[in-house]
């Protein structure tokens, strides 16, 4: 949301959207960024400039230490294309239904392993995938064929791990680098396609094909210009629509490189599609729309906005999903239910303030309650210091949380040592 408020408002953690009064009285040389550096925030108090204008779905509001997102605006394409940096097709494949009502029962015994056993296994599991995900795009860049049975192997390692343990590889891939992120998109979203797909219970078969989907559905950026995909500032007009292409881009390297799987192509291609018919490239409505492009469509969203890109902070998971569901005319309401049941209502990693005023961090989930996980207790909000850190079972009534809560407001650095306990 766009709000123009004057110079001396202005706070860290902002996301500056534009500057009034005459360029040469600029201090910067874009007008669009977060303000991080107290300096950058020295120079702006200290220019002829009287106002500017902020974005609140971007960085904070004008309310200090307040909650930021009771107003939050669908985000449009082109912001959506700066996430990423991340003419109609008439064969494709058949679209697969986009009904959720009658999916087909998993009945495959899958074996559990506790958060802390999977981590380490899914370090692992992560790391060889980055390589492997590199190695396609390289190859995709130079024109090569790709084969499906030398890439299933990673769905079915990170497949198998979701199934472990739903939380902790999806929880670890969010800690990606800004660049590890075009490789390491393609991982999360492979991931949390795979435990969309079993909260949906799909047969065994179709959760390898939404993984194969998840990790081959932003392939199309191997065509996109190198200066366009790194771009830390805004897309211009014209760069925004090369970003548009990245669908049919990637559809086409995919056919060329003979990847023939009809869900991986459809995904490709439509995981940019919205419900209201406001996307892209084909601007198809919800029946238009089969249910694995619906569910790449929000995995891929979801990802984006819970990474720190070099333009933007990341959104903490609650928060994130908080957001996402208020945006009319984006998602299938079924779809992203079951999405957020797939990840717990506050993931692992959400940052929430609890009823006594301490600040905690979601480190596991309870099973029989998704409003009451486990969470550590770090921040005192009232006697605004950090406290020791203590565990909390909050299905055992030892607090209740309030709602969700950013630590930027609190001025308090990285605390995902807390949760991953590295």
């Amino acid at each position: 949301m766009l709000k123009t408020i004057a110079v001396k408002d202005v706070r860290m953690g902002m996301y500056i959207h534009a500057l009034k009064g005459p360029w040469m009285d600029h201090p910067f040389w874009t007008s669009k960024f977060v303000l991080t550096d107290p300096e950058d925030l020295k120079k702006l108090l200290a220019s002829p400039i009287k106002e500017v204008v902020i974005d609140t779905v971007w960085g904070k509001d004008v309310a200090d230490n307040e909650a930021t997102d009771t107003e939050i605006s669908p985000m449009t394409d082109k912001e959506m294309a700066m996430l990423e940096l991340d003419g109609p097709v008439d064969d494709l494949p058949p679209l697969k239904s986009s009904t959720v009502e009658t999916p087909v029962f998993n009945s495959v015994k899958l074996k559990t392993a506790t958060l802390e056993a999977e981590r380490e296994q899914a370090a692992k599991i992560i790391a060889s995938s980055r390589q492997a995900v590199a190695s396609m795009f390289n190859d995709l860049r130079m024109g090569k064929a790709i084969e499906t049975e030398v890439v299933m192997p990673i769905v079915e390692e990170i497949s198998a791990s979701v199934a472990r343990n739903v939380h902790a590889l999806i929880s670890l891939v969010r800690l990606k680098t800004a660049d590890d992120y075009t490789y390491m998109h393609s991982v999360a979203v492979c991931a949390l396609m795979a435990a969309l797909a079993r909260e949906l219970k799909l047969s065994e078969t179709e959760v390898k094909q939404a993984g194969l989907a998840g990790l081959m559905h932003d392939m199309g950026k191997a065509g996109i210009p190198l200066q366009i995909l790194n771009k830390p500032g805004s897309l211009t007009d014209n760069e925004f629509h090369v970003i548009q292409e990245h669908p049919k881009l990637g559809y086409d390297m995919l056919v060329k490189a003979n990847i023939s799987d009809p869900v991986t192509l459809d995904v490709c291609l439509h995981h940019h599609e919205k419900i209201d018919g406001s996307g892209y490239p084909e601007k198809l409505t919800s029946n238009q729309i089969s249910l694995f492009a619906k569910m790449g469509g929000i995995c891929d969203v979801y990802d984006a906005v819970t990474s720190t890109r070099a333009y933007k902070p990341a959104w903490e998971p609650g928060m994130a999903l908080k957001r996402m569901a208020s945006w009319s005319g984006h998602f299938d309401p079924l779809v992203f239910k079951a999405f957020v049941k797939s990840l717990g209502i506050y993931p692992i990693g959400t940052v929430v303030i609890l009823k006594s005023g301490r600040l905690a961090v979601v480190v596991r989930q309870n099973a029989d309650s998704l409003l009451k996980p486990v969470v550590k207790a770090f921040f005192s909000t009232k006697s605004r210091i950090h406290i020791p850190v203590i565990e909390l079972d909050l299905s055992k009534n030892m607090d209740e949380i309030v709602g969700n809560e950013s630590v930027d407001n609190w001025g308090i650095g990285n605390i995902d040592h807390l949760w991953t306990n590295q």
